[in-house]
């Protein structure tokens, strides 16, 4: 197969000779933005991030297969790839372990203030805290139950929770307590103390999470987004925290990125906000090696190829 790979895939440059010896021609494109180093016609494979939103998909008359360096796919022209049979492969499993782990660190922050005792450590200042809660015995619903969603429940479920989820495909799993249609989520929110979202962002689930929504959570609650930003509507979010119904929320994604500096959400104490960081982990290029080729491998032997 000639692929073309890109500098989304960080390891790229140091695994083109195993490429090369699984018997593929390889070129390489750095940034998605510039033009490709071969002609559209050539590329029959591409490893990539946002290659479309640059080149138009239409361009690779002879494009068979894509490898995406992300776990989500609104990057790319589903509908097309679709109608045309392309096969395609997201990161799945790659980035959910460290995402699992930074929205348990943020309820946790949250019900333990550790905020507050930071402070005071810079202070040099001995004060207790008398509000601290605990996360054993609380109601999670995860919204989404994906490979992020499950490494999610895992975590939640050894720390003494009831883990809810809620999906598409609602059979029974391992670490649910229960799963549930998305058809049934606004009586499910009303009772959970901790709203985890890790669906991915389509037309459906553009804004899922309104102002409705945001009035059905359980007062006190606290919302974790590490999906994309516009499956929550931000406006109502503000909103919805300024008035204190929520207890927090922990956002590591926002609808348009970097979030503008005048945004609200900065102001607001019970928030904690990063820039799009959860994903983070020592060993994603690792996973992401791996996902790759055997995703590669498997198409070789699928079609018999060389």
């Amino acid at each position: 197969m000639n692929l073309l790979i890109t500098g989304a895939w960080q390891d790229a440059r140091n695994m083109i000779p195993r490429l090369r010896e699984m018997g593929h021609a390889v070129e390489f494109l750095q940034y998605e933005k510039d033009p490709l180093p071969c002609g559209y016609a050539w590329v029959e494979g591409v490893v990539c991030n946002g290659l479309f939103l640059h080149h138009p998909i239409e361009n690779f008359e002879n494009l068979k297969y894509i490898q995406l360096t992300s776990a989500g796919l609104d990057r790319v022209p589903v509908d097309y790839i679709r109608a045309r049979g392309l096969e395609i492969h997201n990161a799945r499993g790659v980035y959910s372990v460290p995402m699992a782990e930074y929205a348990l660190a943020g309820v946790l922050q949250l019900y333990k203030h550790m905020d507050f005792f930071r402070e005071n450590q810079k202070k040099h200042v001995w004060e207790k805290h008398r509000g601290l809660a605990e996360l054993a015995g609380k109601t999670v619903c995860i919204l989404g139950c994906g490979s992020v969603g499950a490494e999610c429940a895992k975590r939640f479920s050894a720390f003494g929770c009831r883990v809810v989820g809620v999906d598409i495909n609602s059979e029974p799993r391992a670490y649910f307590d229960e799963m549930y249609q998305p058809r049934n989520l606004d009586g499910i929110l009303s009772g959970a103390d901790v709203v985890v979202l890790a669906i991915p962002l389509t037309e459906e689930t553009r804004y899922l999470m309104d102002a409705g929504k945001f009035r059905r959570m359980k007062p006190g609650a606290i919302l974790v987004n590490i999906s994309r930003g516009a499956v929550a509507d931000t406006e109502a979010l503000t909103e919805t925290l300024r008035t204190g119904h929520l207890g927090g929320a922990v956002l590591d994604v926002f609808e348009e990125e970097p979030l503008a500096p005048d945004s609200p959400l900065w102001e607001l104490e019970n928030v904690i906000i990063t820039p799009h960081v959860s994903f983070v982990g020592e060993q994603n290029g690792k996973r992401l090696a791996e996902c790759i080729c055997t995703n590669i491998r498997g198409w070789k032997e699928k079609h018999n190829a060389f």
